[in-house]
């Protein structure tokens, strides 16, 4: 069985999902023949690549709060990180273009390395600190994750190199109807949207495989998630 996820090394509940994900996939019975792709989304695909600036500014500017109020955002997110097991930096960290990332993603997808350059990125973006959207910080991601480093700087120097395969995966998540991330394709039959509990993963990995003909899980159980106008936290 093919779980497809579609995500953004931006969005924070495609952090929190994919461990969430993995939780509920170990729980699995079959869990060793599922395989695992994960395909690009960007939630600005039109931010100039040189565009980058801090997280909480964003915030504030795109839900027309203060920084503090940005920053008790940040704090939920950060709660349900750590929930998970993950690090969670809820100031000091950068919000840019991610084009690149994907790019460099479908090279280690190419590579067998996706996986792990995904974790590595998601750790640097959220817990760690270091700017994703900086070409060095990448090009050191790469070669962390086990690629070579000539072909990394390859890639990174060349924008046409894997910007198809971007192109092709966000053209996909349209077709799907995916507005938001993280997204979940069970065998292009069953979707499931938002960071959804582990259990909920479980059980849809079960009826998936069981072949019913099923609704998505998504619509019957709300969970967080990530779109163009931005991440779904309270408002309140």
């Amino acid at each position: 069985m093919r779980v497809e996820i579609w995500s953004d090394i931006a969005c924070p509940w495609c952090y929190v999902g994919k461990a969430r994900f993995e939780k509920g996939l170990e729980a699995f019975a079959h869990r060793d023949d599922v395989e695992v792709v994960h395909r690009s989304f960007e939630l600005d695909p039109h931010r100039a690549k040189s565009d980058t600036g801090p997280v909480l500014e964003m915030l504030a500017k795109k839900y027309g709060r203060t920084l503090d109020e940005a920053r008790a955002m940040e704090q939920h997110v950060a709660t349900n990180a750590h929930a998970e097991g993950l690090g969670y930096r809820t100031e000091g960290r950068d919000h840019g273009n991610t084009f690149d990332i994907h790019r460099l993603l479908h090279l280690a997808k190419a590579r067998g390395r996706q996986s792990e350059l995904l974790d590595l990125a998601y750790r640097a973006n959220f817990a760690e600190e270091r700017s994703v959207f900086d070409a060095e910080t990448l090009a050191a991601l790469g070669v962390e994750a086990g690629l070579d480093e000539a072909e990394v700087r390859a890639v990174l120097a060349d924008e046409s190199a894997y910007a198809e395969a971007v192109r092709e995966d966000e053209r996909e998540a349209a077709e799907l109807g995916a507005n938001s991330v993280p997204f979940f394709v069970l065998d292009r039959r069953y979707g499931v949207s938002g960071g959804q509990p582990a259990e909920v993963f479980t059980q849809a990995l079960e009826q998936a495989w069981q072949g019913r003909v099923l609704q998505p899980v998504g619509a019957e159980a709300d969970a967080e998630a990530c779109g163009p106008d931005g991440c779904e936290v309270p408002r309140a």
